[in-house]
């Protein structure tokens, strides 16, 4: 080969498509699709090959599938549903051996999440997403103004770049793509480190005969604070069994402490396991700020996720919805400033945000309570009412649920008191992310007015600070 042909073989290859998004998971493909359907240009980067896209570690629980965004037709997810008979949480307190029943309105499927991943990749491709496999992002480009403009990729072991108006981030937990990008000209929040993550594992589990709860979601404290167990029937002899702790523990033996817990379960004699897989995922609040001029994050590299039981589907779907719109907008106006994309935040705190940060604050008192008093009160609760309490819209337990926890548990009003004054600090807080700011130059005072809160959610909880 002549040193002409080296030089063009080593040369980085350019590709200029309208919006590059990086990730090909339930985030990223709605947010791709939704731009695709007003026919701009959208290229996905997946660093996995096409055989392994959409194999993520996942609970496979999926909650208000009834209301996904239309981007991607609810008609081509549902032959991944494989188990919607699901109406109740059975939360086991081997401590008190007690079981609490706990209704779950609306409607809530265990899926395949593999087949699930599959299936979202092929809706957005039906509308024109291209896919690029075998992608890994090595360099986020940015112009002298600090404007994101494009990515730097191996892709198949050639270097290739990306130059686009718009990179949306859809990485996943920790996303490297933050590592790389100055953030210096905007509010993008950087305050991000591992503590804000929960370390979970999973395998798929076959059984020989049919479990008695294939109509509920098992979840069963670990013996530390702040993780569980689940065993999430997909079937009534395929069970999605895992576990997780926060980050701010000690390192739990996952496979391990699995593994022996299975081992104490008739039901799972003999059984075979079919796949095993870990991941990290947030449970923190969502980000201050997503955005940054030409760039947005969502799903788990924006903190979409629900902090108390990391359920992230929706949010995600969600998430990729409005940034998708947003980076529409954009592109019509041809501005993608922080300002331009500002919409974005707003939309996400407004449906789900706001919501998930005030239930940040009871995943901050579970590093701090006795999980031996805790777990004797919540045997002491009604299960309706707790499930009332839960699923209201409100933060969580209300005065009524902690008065009839209070006459119907002795030893533990402490905690009662505690947990009754931790939904006061979670209620202010949902009333302050209510009114989050319309516009980037009123975060840092809205930032002000939250450190306060959260030094009131501190001193309550007894927790260390988490951000």
């Amino acid at each position: 080969m002549s040193t002409q042909e080296q030089s063009a073989a080593t040369t980085p290859k350019t590709q200029s498509p309208d919006v590059v998004v990086v990730g090909a998971g339930t985030a990223g493909c709605y947010a791709a699709a939704t731009i695709a359907r007003e026919g701009y240009d959208v290229v996905v980067l997946e660093r996995k090959p096409e055989s392994e896209a959409g194999h993520i570690a996942c609970g496979d629980a999926l909650k208000g599938a009834d209301s996904f965004p239309e981007a991607i037709p609810k008609s081509k997810l549902e032959p991944a549903f494989t188990n919607t008979g699901v109406d109740h949480g059975r939360f086991e307190i081997p401590q008190e051996d007690t079981v609490l029943e706990i209704p779950i309105p609306g409607e809530l499927a265990v899926i395949d999440r593999w087949e699930y991943g599959r299936r979202i990749i092929d809706g957005a491709g039906d509308v024109g997403v291209d896919f690029h496999y075998d992608t890994v992002v090595k360099n986020v480009l940015q112009d002298d103004n600090g404007r994101v403009t494009g990515v730097e990729a191996i892709r198949n072991g050639d270097p290739l770049t990306y130059e686009a108006d718009i990179v949306i981030d859809a990485a996943g937990s920790l996303s490297v793509l933050q590592d790389h990008v100055d953030f210096s000209a905007s509010s993008f929040d950087t305050n991000v480190n591992y503590t804000h993550f929960c370390s979970a594992y999973r395998e798929i589990v076959h059984v020989e005969e049919p479990v008695e709860w294939d109509d509920a979601l098992v979840f069963k404290p670990t013996e530390r604070a702040a993780g569980y167990l689940w065993y999430f029937p997909r079937t009534e002899t395929e069970i999605n069994a895992g576990l997780g702790f926060q980050m701010t523990e000690e390192p739990m033996k996952l496979v391990d402490d699995l593994k022996r817990d299975l081992e104490t379960r008739p039901e799972f004699r003999n059984a075979e396991v079919e796949d095993k897989l870990g991941a990290a995922l947030p449970t923190r609040r969502p980000y201050d700020s997503a955005v940054h001029p030409g760039y947005m994050a969502i799903g788990d590299a924006a903190g979409h996720v629900n902090p108390t039981t990391g359920g992230g589907i929706a949010g995600a779907a969600y998430g990729g919805k409005y940034a998708g719109e947003a980076a529409i907008d954009a592109l019509e106006t041809g501005d993608v400033s922080e300002k331009a994309l500002w919409e974005y935040n707003e939309r996400v705190m407004d449906h789900f945000g706001a919501r998930y940060a005030a239930l940040d604050v009871y995943n901050i008192l579970s590093t701090a309570v006795d999980v031996d008093d805790l777990m004797g009160l919540l045997a002491a609760m009604p299960g309706e009412k707790l499930a009332e309490a839960l699923y209201s819209g409100s933060t969580s337990v209300g005065p009524k649920l902690a008065i009839e926890s209070l006459l119907n548990s002795r030893g533990h009003w402490g905690t009662i008191w505690t947990l009754f004054q931790t939904k006061r600090r979670a209620d202010d807080l949902l009333e302050l992310y209510e009114g989050y700011p319309h516009h980037p130059a009123a975060l840092e005072h809205w930032q002000q007015r939250r450190d306060d809160l959260m030094e009131q959610v501190y001193e309550t909880t007894g927790a260390e600070p988490k951000y």
